[in-house]
């Protein structure tokens, strides 16, 4: 029997990261198309899914953007830069989206950060708290979502933005906490940022996914940012705990505070922007999904000793 698959309206677009390996399994066995910078790193990634079309973006030629882009009804931005190339989030984005509204896609979905907030103002951050970026990366995520905004605001494509805090989950290699995952299960030297006993939330990349998945397909999404949670607060300190509850033996570690990370970013330009960010680790803003909880229901939230262990596992399982 040949089974056809039905053209799909959804664009991962920069799929081949960390949100965009989460969503693939979810589509299942519905078609969906990944969008990428390298058709062997989508290969490698998406190759099991039948249901997946790969289709290869050149920022260089624009035009290939708005072909990736041909049939497609909702695009899901995930493009991520090095933190040493933050300049390019707008860039990259406002290339795409002019790409998007050419092909006639109707939604767009950016999932965003807390940069752009800077400081907090209140004990929990919702959707109307002031943007007011301190930092480059800040003001970069922010142009990001004015563009998606105005776009929306003019009428030429809906879009919604769904905010994130920091993230974490098995084999998730841009996360803070994934060289602490490393360490336990190789029984090497955890390198950290510090403070250890500051409260930080993370969100667990699964139920990030599970809940960008839920939101796209809601009409009411749209015309404004939404903020999802991770699963409470906890701090480094609680984390090494955990996973030496798990593993049975004592985590080494090595912690570096701001400091030591400008010193560091004298020799290493990606300490130097971790540097910039540093706040967060002595000011960490906790996000309202009130929102969010109202307009979807129950959210996904995998506690951490549930969602530590299976990074745990993950790294474990590692050829």
């Amino acid at each position: 029997m040949i089974i056809v698959h039905e053209k799909p309206t959804v664009a991962l677009f920069g799929g081949s990261g960390t949100i965009g390996q989460a969503l693939a399994p979810l589509f299942t066995p519905r078609s969906f198309r990944v969008v990428g910078r390298s058709l062997n790193q989508l290969q490698s990634a998406f190759g099991a899914y039948p249901g997946a079309d790969l289709a290869v973006w050149d920022q260089a030629n624009p035009e290939t953007a708005e072909a990736a882009l041909q049939g497609i009804q909702t695009l899901v931005y995930l493009v991520g830069v090095s933190y040493t190339d933050f300049r390019l989030h707008p860039m990259f984005f406002d290339q795409v989206l002019t790409a998007a509204i050419k092909a006639g896609v109707q939604r767009c979905v950016l999932v965003g950060t807390v940069y752009p907030f800077g400081f907090a103002q209140t004990f929990l951050v919702r959707e109307d708290h002031p943007r007011n970026p301190h930092t480059f990366k800040g003001q970069m995520r922010k142009q990001q979502e004015d563009l998606l905004l105005a776009a929306d605001a003019a009428g030429r494509i809906r879009g919604t933005v769904l905010r994130l805090p920091d993230f974490y989950g098995p084999k998730i290699p841009r996360s803070y906490l994934s060289n602490l995952f490393q360490a336990a299960a190789q029984r090497k030297t955890a390198q950290l940022i510090g403070p250890l006993n500051t409260p930080h939330e993370y969100v667990y990349i699964p139920d990030a996914a599970k809940t960008l998945l839920r939101l796209m397909d809601e009409e009411g999404a749209y015309g404004r940012t939404w903020h999802l949670s991770g699963a409470g607060r906890i701090t480094l300190s609680e984390l090494i705990k955990l996973l030496e509850s798990i593993t049975g033996r004592h985590l080494r570690k090595f912690v570096v505070g701001k400091r030591s990370l400008q010193l560091l970013g004298t020799f290493n330009p990606l300490l130097r922007e971790v540097a910039e960010m540093h706040y967060l680790f002595t000011q960490p803003l906790f996000l309202d999904d009130s929102a969010l909880s109202h307009l979807l229901g129950p959210l996904n939230k995998t506690p951490y000793p549930e969602g530590v262990r299976a990074s745990l596992e993950a790294e474990n399982t590692n050829p």
